[in-house]
């Protein structure tokens, strides 16, 4: 079965201003953001691309087109299903007012129990994600052969459950994965198992260094912003 590069869109406007973008129209990359997406071709030209998949919001698919614009015969679609969380109510929130909303509790503790009101659960997320991953894999394999790689453009919490799917980790410990912006996590998909080769690489080690400001023990709803 075929490879499946997952990328995370490059850094948002939401992203640095601390905002759950969520299904927000009109959520852009910043200037950093539309670096990394330039710098993106680059760190792929080595894999022959059969596909190329993406969220339909507008961060995933500025992302994507560096990539598409250097190689004008790479297919690209759109899928709904790897769309971001639908955060219903918390949808374009700052995430420092949601901290104290007792449902932040279970997100970050028992997501597999979360339902953000006026929007879907966690686990329907996760669902919805892993389905589109298991047609795809189908169809570039008809297609393409066993040995194709592709690539889907997505979001951090996408992303996240993704990994945990593929690893057999309940989605209580999703919150453990960390992928920053434009990051590439690559997982290879057999007849018996997933496995995951590479996780969140972005080939800058900045997000390791110290910060005037320590890290929330919290995990970020919808990704985080990534290094300063």
């Amino acid at each position: 079965m075929p490879t499946l590069l997952l990328v995370r869109h490059g850094r948002s406007t939401a992203n640095t201003e601390g905002l759950l973008a969520g299904w927000t129209p009109g959520v852009a990359l910043d200037e950093r953001g539309a670096a990394q997406a330039a710098a993106l071709p680059g760190r792929l030209a080595a894999l022959p691309l059969s596909e190329v998949v993406a969220s339909p919001l507008q961060r995933c698919q500025e992302t994507i087109r560096p990539l598409l614009e250097s190689r004008p015969g790479l297919t690209a679609h759109t899928d709904d299903r790897i769309g971001e969380c639908d955060y219903g109510d918390w949808t374009g929130r700052k995430l420092a007012e949601l901290k104290d909303e007792p449902l932040m509790e279970v997100v970050q503790a028992h997501p597999s129990a979360a339902a953000f009101p006026g929007g879907e659960s966690m686990r329907a997320m996760q669902t919805r994600a892993a389905e589109a991953v298991r047609e795809w894999n189908a169809r570039v394999e008809r297609e393409h052969g066993a040995d194709a790689v592709y690539l889907m453009c997505s979001h951090g919490d996408i992303i996240k459950s993704l990994v945990a799917e593929a690893l057999g980790l309940h989605l209580d410990l999703f919150q453990r994965i960390s992928v920053d912006p434009c990051s590439v996590t690559a997982i290879r998909y057999t007849r018996l198992r997933p496995y995951l080769v590479r996780l969140g690489d972005t080939g800058d080690f900045a997000a390791l260094a110290p910060r005037e400001e320590p890290p929330s023990d919290d995990a970020p709803v919808g990704g985080g912003a990534g290094a300063p």
